[in-house]
């Protein structure tokens, strides 16, 4: 009885997580946010607003900033003159002519001394002292004593920074993964990263730094494949986390591997190629994306439609694919801002926004003025 109560609970769980994934549109002179059947989960009725993140967006009303839940409910009180995003479990609120940290209950947290605010990430926030930059927790204790001339972005738990002329990564923690000593270096990957170092460009693996001979550019590895794409005198190849090259240079322009598939550019157009170098769908497309955990590829032909794994074009070139309208920047496993996400993909239609299905089909057979990326409020 025990065991099927707590699949019970599991099984709720994942379906409410799964159903709280919202997105920001604006219908008129209002916004407000749809759920994945394409029904309004709160209806339009927010002169501005933002969205969701860690379960909160920031909405105004009566030209104040306050925050709601998934439900419409206000949490915060619009009382802030500026808000950013919560992370963390903390967000960004700007009163008289002050900002401060304060997390959903409106307690405001207790942090060093700070010069400028950042938003948290991965539960560390910047502060500056002087001109070196250092970190602190979401207990406002210093973990990273000012050290650095550069902090740059946390992702995933790890951040590059720069200490004099040089590049290394950090952990959230402040420890040093990678000592800053190269001239350039990658975002963290536990596969391969590159580094460059002197005038040699190379790999940094389990610590040790390998050049390559004649490369001039290496682009990030992804988790999809143990390949990235490289260049050598003006062209594009792939090479492997050991720094060989798997796919000689040929390509006038790439895109990362997903699916097993890869973007390339010839002859002024994209086709597509397998991890053998093979041209699995010919050069046709004006511009093409990568491959999505959905099995579609954004492709265009004067305008923007779909491909499957086959090159069959599965939704027609009728569409623009640009970005929304300045919500939070979408940072992704595996898929493109540009195409499919968990079933659907953002499209702009005659000025309008909406909605596809995998099928071709507009989500709740409706356009919007503006739409922003669906994306989970947990």
């Amino acid at each position: 009885m025990k065991a099927n109560l707590l699949l019970i609970v599991c099984l709720f769980t994942w379906y409410n997580g799964k159903a709280q994934e919202l997105a920001l549109v604006k219908e008129g002179d209002h916004f407000g946010y749809i759920n994945k059947s394409g029904e309004y989960a709160i209806e339009p009725q927010y002169d501005l607003s933002k969205d969701f993140s860690e379960g909160y967006a920031a909405v105004i009303k009566d030209d104040k900033w306050g925050f709601i839940n998934p439900s419409g409910e206000w949490v915060i009180e619009p009382t802030h003159e500026k808000v950013k995003y919560f992370s963390s479990g903390y967000v960004l609120v700007f009163n008289n002519e002050q900002w401060s940290y304060i997390n959903a209950k409106g307690e405001t947290l207790t942090v060093p001394e700070i010069e400028k605010y950042y938003d948290f990430e991965d539960g560390v926030a910047f502060y500056r002292k002087g001109e070196l930059i250092g970190l602190f927790d979401t207990n406002g204790e210093v973990v990273l004593e000012p050290t650095y001339d550069k902090i740059l972005s946390f992702q995933n738990g790890f951040a590059k920074v720069q200490k004099g002329e040089f590049w290394g990564v950090i952990d959230n923690k402040g420890s040093v993964v990678v000592p800053a000593e190269y001239d350039e270096i990658s975002d963290y990957s536990a596969t391969a990263m590159w580094a460059r170092k002197g005038e040699s460009l190379g790999l940094l693996k389990n610590g040790e730094f390998s050049a390559i001979d004649g490369v001039d550019k290496i682009w990030d590895f992804n988790p999809n494949s143990d390949l990235t794409y490289a260049r050598s005198d003006k062209l594009i190849g792939f090479i492997n986390t050991s720094g060989e090259w798997v796919i000689e240079p040929k390509f006038e322009k790439a895109r990362a591997f997903y699916n097993g598939l890869a973007p390339v550019y010839s002859d002024k157009k994209w086709g597509y190629i397998d991890e053998s170098g093979d041209v699995v769908i010919d050069y046709q497309f004006d511009d093409a994306e990568i491959f999505s955990k959905d099995g579609l590829a954004p492709v265009k032909i004067k305008k923007w439609g779909f491909i499957d794994t086959e090159g069959k074009v599965v939704i027609p070139t009728e569409y623009d694919i640009n970005s929304g309208f300045g919500g939070v920047k979408a940072m992704f496993t595996g898929e493109s801002e540009f195409g499919f996400r968990g079933g659907l993909a953002r499209v702009k239609f005659k000025k309008q926004w909406g909605f596809l299905n995998t099928k071709g089909e507009l989500l709740g057979d409706k356009w919007y003025e503006n739409a922003e990326l669906f994306g989970s409020n947990q």
